[in-house]
């Protein structure tokens, strides 16, 4: 006995791209079914609405489409007169606050350059407290020998566990200096190395708090704090960045 409905196709993916895809034209095959006898052997194009294509094959809409179209002028018109403009000098903190004349100017090979002009060169630190700068040496106190050295002569601030280390001696000034410095920042030269418990133990007794950095980031912070906070709570000691273990600033 012959079936009452004949079965009906699967379209096949042509079909569904050329529907989904195209505009309806005559040129175009519409999607059918496979089967012509049945009843509902009709164009599906005819009775499902098609919408007009837009912009095939992309996944980007219309509205971001970039264009080329140039502003036709630069002109914003004239200048505002309104007393709410933010003048952003004035946001400025420290814009009128005078600049300490120990800041660091530059940090030179073997020395350092101060605001007030004044140089120090040839290899040597410099310590500056209280709005003073000192000449400092901190190799020639080191195990408490004197000028030439420490152990012969050997220009070396680091001891045998790698950490930075120098005698109390050549912290003698921050003891006789009052009131004393809140901060002490401490640059090490070109590198930064780990501090010695007990020389952080002995300026700690002093009433002092230590700060450990390289001599390029202490001078930066040094000049920000003085000039933020004064040259009374800010002290710093700077290695020159030129300076090598056992040569020196060579």
């Amino acid at each position: 006995m012959p079936p009452l409905r004949p079965p009906l196709a699967r379209p096949t993916i042509y079909d569904l791209k050329s529907f989904l895809f195209s505009p309806p034209s005559i040129s175009q095959r519409p999607l059918t079914t496979r089967c012509p006898s049945h009843p509902l052997s009709h164009p599906l194009s005819r009775l499902i609405p098609h919408r007009p294509r837009r912009h095939q094959f992309s996944t980007k809409p219309p509205f971001l489409t970039p264009t080329n179209r140039t502003p036709p002028s630069h002109d914003r018109g004239p200048a505002s007169k309104e007393t709410t403009q933010t003048d952003f000098g004035t946001l400025n903190m420290l814009g009128a606050s005078p600049v300490p004349s120990t800041n660091i100017d530059a940090c030179v090979w073997d020395g350092f350059l101060l605001d007030n002009g004044v140089k120090i060169t040839d290899g040597r630190g410099v310590l500056l407290v209280n709005g003073e700068a000192f000449e400092w040496c901190p190799w020639l106190a080191k195990d408490g020998l004197g000028e030439g050295g420490n152990k012969g002569g050997r220009l070396r601030l680091v001891n045998e566990g790698g950490q930075w280390e120098c005698g109390d001696e050549g912290w003698g000034l921050l003891g006789l200096v009052w009131p004393k410095p809140d901060l002490l920042i401490l640059g090490l030269g070109k590198e930064m190395r780990p501090l010695s418990p007990r020389v952080r133990q002995y300026i700690n007794s002093l009433g002092i708090r230590v700060d450990v950095q390289d001599t390029r980031n202490a001078a930066a912070q040094f000049n920000l704090l003085a000039t933020e906070r004064g040259v009374q709570s800010i002290a710093a000691a700077l290695i020159p960045i030129g300076f090598r273990e056992g040569r020196g600033c060579v």
